[in-house]
């Protein structure tokens, strides 16, 4: 029986292990203090890199141990309640146990190395596993006794990922590891079925758009949409397909150890719908033989016409990240508020009608299996809610790729897994910035990534957003962006000098200034605060609280305390700032009518609110005259 095992191992091992061939990966730091066109950029250091990052995987060295073992069970995943997602119990033994084994899922389960890349260039030896594991978790996590017995089990959480699942069993730890067993492999029914569904809002008012992942190329079937009013005859609509490649990515890891097939990228646009008002929808793909396969039937409520007096709720905040249920490492490490958050927002579904997540979505960093480890896990929002996404440095920055900090953040990925996974109203999905309407509000929301200083293109583009509101319609206008172009008293920033980033109220706050936005939102710092109506670094209102009366200030609010790890505050006295707060949390707006406005800050732990105010106001209060925020006039009569 053993025997039988160990060329069992050894069969699957040489299919793993074929066809290698040899490249070089990089494993970036996050920040750097370098910025396109010669501007200084301030140092902010992770305190922990990319969990998958810290796995040499090219060094790997097969020592297949027939005493050591690797047993999970089924092989077949998934159940009636949720075939897209299994929990599973591994079975470890071996015989010579130490502290930092671990064990690592990876998918496909050949660990096929036949699609490496020689892109970037060769290693100084050749390796002999060029995937990183999709997450991983050390022997004794689960198992304290298990460096004294040689015995773990271990549990994981899988979701389906559109191909076949192996466990591997690695000591020597994370920088030389020693693969010494490996599971048979497993997988869904059907890892190609259509999941992960996220709303956007299209271009025009009466537009949702749904976006999801399957494995199905559209010459083996055709996507589709079924949706219609709730509990009537549904409809079909089409559906494009986008997917990239490794030769999309810009560099290392994305390009190498990080990268992973994504499968492909479903969008579907549900025109001329009624006005809040209740739809249902499921994604389905017309096989060749004219069957169709379905995922489950979804529900939303279509937007309200622009300037509809109803009451309209909206979730704003940056920064999230992803993190696993299971334990693994990514969790409590990378991204540790990560999961807070996300079941925050899941137990409040009833409360709210939009989000805004302004960048640092799943902080893959080149790692791309995470991307579907993020969209799973937001999935409960996302499927009924419009899930509307800002880009971030941890999604487009990458040197000599266009972006406007020339850093490593991204990993690689140069903003393309960002721009494919999620739709958003933009006239070109590669300069990440669009306007979108939600009933009395309208939103600019910017790029930070792309430069936005006066005479550049998003320059314009902002200031055309802002002039295009009707605010007697629409008298709540949002202005939100990544990186803090406003105020921050983040620690990091203030030790550069600066309580922004360089040159971003410099050059837009005569914009937010002339038409009177009303709340500037930012992620990056991740933390929360709110500032004073603010005007050339003067407070132009005493109230804390309640505001009223003309627009003559913006408040600015870093809200990145999506779950990322926290930032601290400078100890420097900043009037200007009236509110702070280092904990995980995101803001909530609300609209009543057109003349009332509720702002609430809430901690993501409690779903309490900590911090809030109001503004309440009438038409004749957007227009009166402010310091340069006045029309010009004539003499004439």
């Amino acid at each position: 029986m053993i025997k039988m095992q160990t060329m069992i191992h050894l069969s699957i091992v040489l299919l793993l292990f074929s066809n290698i061939l040899i490249y070089r990966v990089c494993h970036a730091s996050s920040y750097s203090s370098l910025i396109s066109s010669g501007v200084d950029y301030h140092r902010h250091s992770p305190i922990n890199k990319q969990p998958l990052a810290k796995i040499a995987i090219h060094k790997t060295v097969i020592a297949l141990n027939e005493s050591a073992s690797i047993r999970s069970s089924p092989l077949l995943l998934g159940s009636e309640d949720d075939d897209h997602i299994d929990w599973l119990n591994i079975d470890l033994e071996y015989p010579e146990p130490s502290i930092d084994d671990w064990v690592g899922i990876f998918s496909p389960a050949k660990f096929n190395a036949s699609d490496c890349s020689s892109e970037a260039g060769e290693w100084p030896e050749n390796p002999t596993l060029c995937t990183a594991p999709i997450k991983y978790k050390f022997a004794n996590q689960s198992s304290a006794d298990y460096v004294k017995t040689g015995k773990a089990k271990i549990t994981f959480r899988i979701i389906n990922q559109r191909s076949n699942f192996a466990f591997a069993f690695f000591t020597g730890g994370l920088e030389t590891p020693k693969l010494v067993a490996v599971s048979n492999p497993m997988s869904f029914p059907n890892p190609k079925a259509p999941l992960y569904p996220r709303l956007a809002h299209g271009k025009e008012w009466d537009e949702m758009t749904v976006t999801w992942t399957s494995g199905y190329n559209i010459d083996e079937a055709t996507p589709l949409l079924e949706w219609g009013l709730k509990g009537e005859t549904k409809k079909l609509s089409p559906a494009g397909t986008l997917t990239f490649t490794r030769g999309s990515m810009c560099g290392p890891p994305a390009r190498t150890v990080g990268w992973r097939d994504p499968g492909f990228i479903h969008t579907s646009f549900l025109k001329g719908m009624w006005p809040n008002t209740m739809y249902e929808y499921r994604m389905g793909h017309m096989l060749l033989n004219g069957s169709i396969i379905y995922s489950k039937i979804y529900t939303f409520k279509s937007s309200p016409y622009p300037g509809q007096d109803s009451l309209q709720r909206v979730i704003i905040f940056g920064d999230m990240g992803k993190a696993e249920r299971d334990g693994s490492n990514e969790y409590a490490n990378y991204q540790p508020g990560s999961l807070i958050t996300t079941d925050q927002l899941i137990s409040d579904l009833d409360n709210y009608d939009i989000v805004f997540h302004i960048g640092g979505l799943p902080y893959a960093s080149g790692y791309l299996s995470q991307w579907d480890q993020f969209t799973e896990q937001v999935e409960p929002i996302s499927s009924v809610k419009p899930y509307m996404i800002a880009s971030g440095n941890h999604e487009r920055d990458f040197p000599n790729s266009g972006s406007f900090y020339d850093t490593l953040d991204s990993g690689g990925e140069c903003g393309v897994p960002a721009e494919t996974m999620y739709y958003v109203p933009a006239d070109n999905r590669a300069k990440f910035w669009y306007a979108t309407d939600y009933g009395m509000f309208h939103f600019c929301i910017a790029d930070s990534e792309h430069d936005w200083r006066e005479g550049s293109e998003q320059y314009a583009w902002i200031e055309k957003c802002f002039a295009s509101v009707d605010r007697q319609k629409q008298p709540w206008l949002i202005f939100a962006t990544h990186r803090v172009l406003g105020y921050s008293s983040s620690s990091w920033l203030a030790d550069e000098g600066a309580f922004e980033e360089p040159m971003g109220r410099a050059n837009l706050q005569k914009l937010w200034q002339k038409y009177k936005v009303d709340i500037a939102l930012y992620g990056h710092v991740n933390n929360y605060e709110r500032t004073c109506p603010i005007y050339q670094n003067k407070c132009v209102n005493s109230e804390i609280s309640r505001y009223s009366g003309t627009v003559n200030g913006t408040i600015h609010v870093v809200v990145g305390g999506g779950g990322s790890h926290l930032s601290s505050f400078t100890e420097i006295n900043t009037f200007w700032s009236l509110y702070k707060d280092q904990d995980w949390g995101f803001v909530k707006l609300t609209a009543f009518n057109h003349s009332s406005l509720l702002f609430e800050y809430k901690k993501s732990s409690d779903g309490l609110v900590y911090d809030s105010f109001t503004i309440s106001r009438d038409y004749k209060d957007v227009l009166a005259c402010v310091h340069d925020g006045c029309e010009p006039t004539t003499l004439a009569t």
